[in-house]
């Protein structure tokens, strides 16, 4: 009987890990990758943005 019992602990594991993943999965919608693209251009546009930082002659 305790056989048993260790056998149908990972099947209810599993029974139970695939109901939490259809759960959790339920609520996900498609937003696509507009948000995600418009920030990295913005990132990118302000990395080109060049600052001219002096340097000084006195070459130490």
């Amino acid at each position: 009987m305790a056989v048993l019992a260790w056998l149908l602990i990972p099947l209810v594991a599993a029974i139970g890990a695939g109901l939490w993943g259809s759960w959790a999965n339920r609520t996900r919608k498609s937003r696509g990758d507009g948000p995600e693209l418009d920030g990295y251009a913005r990132f990118r546009a302000a990395m080109e943005k060049s600052v001219a930082v002096p340097r000084s002659s006195s070459g130490g």
